[in-house]
């Protein structure tokens, strides 16, 4: 025992130990970098490998063929022979016209192409049959020159016939992802609450939504495949606002790029929309019920009071007419 005391005492054996302990300090100082590195790095290939996953999902979804709604369809050869012979292309192809046609859920090529015959087409249809009506099925006593303007006049509103078609279409679809919004917003939050990513979360509630809101579901499946694919997380979110063109989902797509751009969780931030939305909602359903009494009082005086007159006035009236 004491041969052992005074081995550990020797200054030899003290600097030996030392220099061993310093020599693993070095080696642990050295490796604990490469491997968190080589970890990082396998972590980022499984994230690669999720998102392409992910990806190749997303646009199977897409571009799967369900009844009646087809992202994208091929322009009928006739109307495409028109527009590249006409070169309509250079007179009615603009950003605006496809950010319109987006809005009201139609993408590719095959509704741009329709939309640009039928620019040139429907004056051409509604100018022959307003002719054809007016000077052969109808009898109108008007000089020929007069029918032939008015033929003219109703091929001029021809012209903006498939503006008010698409003008149409964007309000409806307007109003179904309006109405769905609040809660799918609530759901995206209940999702990203529970750990799951912006994308994942997309995804979840593109799915539950379907049966609500067909239109909603086919902008957060987009988004959801945006997100998968695009280098900029910003670009996909600020697509989700224009493609819907509403100020509520606008508002919540600056509210996601500023919190990935600041770093504030993003629960928080959508938390906060989701109030705003649901207020919102409410303060639409209280406009609409403050404007029923002014709605209610033309009716109420056309059919409720001559009514009750008559309920009240008519035995009174009956027993005046009989007695007297």
């Amino acid at each position: 025992m004491m041969e052992f005391i005074e081995l550990i005492m020797r200054p030899q054996f003290v600097v030996t130990i030392l220099a061993a302990i310093s020599a693993f300090v070095t080696v642990l100082t050295i490796a604990l970098p490469i491997m968190s590195s080589d970890r990082i790095n396998q972590r980022m290939k499984l994230m690669a490998t999720e998102r392409a996953k992910m990806r190749a999902e997303r646009m199977a979804d897409m571009a799967s063929e369900r009844p009646g709604n087809s992202l994208r369809k091929t322009p009928k050869g006739y109307m495409q022979e028109v527009v590249d012979q006409l070169n309509l292309r250079k007179h009615f192809d603009s950003d605006e016209v496809r950010a319109k046609l987006k809005m009201a859920g139609l993408r590719g090529q095959a509704p741009l192409v329709t939309y640009m015959f039928f620019r040139i087409a429907m004056p051409i249809i509604l100018f022959v049959t307003a002719l054809s009506y007016l000077f052969v099925l109808s009898e109108l006593a008007y000089p020929p020159i007069i029918k032939f303007a008015m033929a003219l006049g109703v091929g001029f509103v021809g012209y903006y016939v498939p503006n008010l078609f698409v003008h149409n279409m964007t309000t409806k679809r307007q109003k179904a992802i309006k109405e769905a919004f609040p809660d799918a917003l609530d759901m995206l939050l209940i999702c990203v609450q529970s750990g799951m990513s912006v994308e994942a979360a997309f995804g979840k509630v593109s799915k539950e939504v379907t049966a609500t809101s067909l239109e909603l579901a086919e902008e957060l499946s987009l988004t959801t495949a945006e997100l998968s694919y695009l280098q900029e997380r910003r670009q996909a979110f600020e697509n989700l606002g224009k493609r819907t063109g509403l100020a509520g989902v606008k508002a919540v797509a600056t509210a996601l790029i500023q919190a990935e751009r600041y770093g504030t969780p993003v629960s928080q931030a959508l938390r906060v929309m989701a109030k705003e939305n649901r207020d919102i909602r409410m303060s639409e359903a209280e406009k609409k019920a403050a404007a029923l009494p002014p709605k209610l009082t033309v009716p109420m005086i056309l059919f409720f009071l001559p009514v009750l007159f008559i309920v009240i006035l008519g035995p009174a009236a009956i027993t005046i007419w009989f007695n007297g």
